[in-house]
């Protein structure tokens, strides 16, 4: 017999690394949430070692924080937590002020919505981990590059399913890194 899960036992990371390593940051059940896991986590960052102190650091599709609170943690200037799912919204509010990660910000909105909204605003890394099933992520690099968004020499993290091709690139950007891990396939993308 299957064990059933306890409401809520599952829904939480831990930080892996920085001033905040080792605190848990909880989640609510939502559909397509699906947070980056350690194993994953773990290689994006130390992709990434060098190129964050100091870094404006944009999380689209926020969700459980993972990667945002995990950039917070390791000595980014600023990094915006963008979620559209009120109640993981709120949740993630929670978990900032938990934290004390004063350079963290999380906003209610929509991913494109939000881009398209605040034309002026420009990072240096952007984090595009969307729900597999709603075909974002090609969207939200045409539009970072369309609006100048990614500084130059800036980076753009991706998550996707494995089955599916590999996101066409703007005029300039070059997939910098990409591995497996199970049924996800994520890289980096770095700007010229």
């Amino acid at each position: 017999m299957a064990k059933k899960k306890r409401p809520g036992s599952t829904n939480r990371v831990r930080i892996i690394g920085g001033r905040f390593r080792g605190r848990l940051i909880q989640f609510p059940d939502a559909q397509g949430l699906r947070p980056t896991s350690d194993r994953v986590r773990e290689t994006v960052f130390n992709w990434l070692q060098f190129d964050l102190h100091d870094r404006r650091v944009l999380d689209l599709f926020a969700g459980s924080g993972a990667l945002g609170l995990e950039a917070a943690s390791r000595g980014v200037a600023e990094v915006i937590l963008v979620e559209r799912a009120p109640g993981v919204a709120e949740q993630l509010v929670r978990t900032v002020e938990q934290l004390d990660a004063e350079q963290a910000r999380v906003i209610r909105d929509d991913g494109l919505a939000y881009l398209r909204a605040h034309p002026d605003e420009t990072f240096d890394l952007v984090f595009l981990d969307p729900p597999f099933n709603q075909d974002l992520l090609q969207p939200a690099i045409r539009m970072l590059h369309d609006r100048g968004q990614l500084n130059p020499g800036g980076q753009v993290y991706f998550e996707m399913p494995v089955q599916q091709p590999l996101p066409e690139l703007p005029d300039g950007w070059v997939i910098d890194r990409v591995r497996e891990a199970g049924d996800v396939r994520f890289g980096l993308i770095k700007s010229a």
